[in-house]
């Protein structure tokens, strides 16, 4: 199958960039997970997403290049980053570090803070190193019925990395999950889900039109790509932000509420879990990483907030109402 890479970044030398196509960053692995699939869970956090959620946990992951991060409450004030840097780009002011132009990620700052307060976000692993990482958590999950899924980011975004991974996790006897927005081409999205074992895969909004709005892309393709998973009985799990402001009214939830029964009736005949939906109530800890990448949270200040109790209920009654098992959280 002739599937298209994702445009990766420039390389940079010695450090954490790659052009070939089956390379990606990893900026996060996340052990003893326990919402990320089935038992107890390693979760390897991949770089690049074709959407910006204003919402979104993990804005680090945006960007598939490395970068900079800073967290102020770490900084002494030492300057010894703004006297390494050979492109003069950091500055110390009573707001801490601020970066100015021409980065060039070389990374000297980060290597030589004393406190950590600056660190490169992305790294790339090579396949052996990464695997022994995830064997040393081998009899957990085992024990617990768990594995390893991949998140992000989008994983889709590095169709050949993320099936070179999945392929490898499968000789070693690991249950295999993806973390998805299922926008991707069509063709990524039958070669991957073909190795694993469950797809968890975020439905965000039902209008195209407020779909882009908040994340910066339109929903059809997300909606062509569930339909695909379906009728080819592959084991998903629906998981919605939940977010009052945003696609906690009625209307919305009624529409995917439609949506996803007609899921149901239409492939009845495999025995797929599309019925189980997760609502994740809104939680703002997307703020604190903006800060660390010098970039601002919901710039537009577009309404957004935690759903009530009350607000969570009406919306598990309306999904149930169309023979849909709810969860809430994780």
């Amino acid at each position: 199958m002739n599937i298209e890479p994702t445009p990766n970044p420039s390389p940079r030398e010695g450090r954490l960039d790659s052009s070939a196509a089956s390379t990606a960053l990893v900026f996060d692995i996340k052990r003893y997970a326990i919402n990320d699939g089935p038992g107890i869970r390693t979760t390897i956090f991949m770089k690049g997403c074709p959407m910006h959620c204003v919402w979104c946990h993990n804005p680090e992951s945006w960007s598939p290049r490395a970068q900079l991060l800073y967290k102020q409450s770490k900084c002494i004030g030492c300057q010894t980053c703004v006297d390494v840097c050979p492109q003069h780009c950091l500055k110390l002011t009573p707001d801490g570090i601020v970066r100015g132009e021409g980065c060039t990620m070389c990374g000297r700052c980060a290597d030589e803070c004393p406190t950590r307060a600056l660190e490169v976000c992305g790294r790339q692993w090579i396949m052996d190193a990464l695997m022994d990482e995830v064997e040393k958590e081998r009899l957990v999950m085992e024990q617990s019925g768990g594995g390893v899924t991949l998140c992000g980011g989008e994983p889709l975004m590095h169709p050949d990395y993320t099936l070179e991974l999945l392929r490898e996790l499968g000789r070693r006897g690991f249950h295999r999950t993806v973390d998805t927005t299922l926008y991707a081409q069509t063709a990524v999205v039958e070669a991957v889900a073909a190795e694993c074992e469950l797809m968890l895969v975020d439905l965000k909004l039902m209008d195209s039109e407020k779909h882009r709005r908040y994340t910066g892309v339109g929903n059809e393709l997300i909606l062509q790509n569930l339909r695909l998973i379906a009728a080819a009985g592959h084991d998903f799990r629906i998981r919605i932000p939940l977010i009052e402001g945003v696609n906690a009214d009625e209307e919305n939830i009624e529409a995917t509420a439609r949506f996803l029964s007609t899921l149901n009736s239409q492939f009845s005949m495999f025995n797929v879990q599309c019925s189980i939906i997760h609502l994740l109530p809104y939680h703002d800890v997307g703020r604190d990483k903006h800060r660390r990448m010098w970039s601002q949270y919901n710039p537009e200040q577009l309404p957004m907030a935690t759903p009530t109790e009350e607000t969570l209920e009406r919306c598990r009654r309306q999904l149930e109402a169309k023979g849909l098992k709810v969860v809430i959280g994780g």
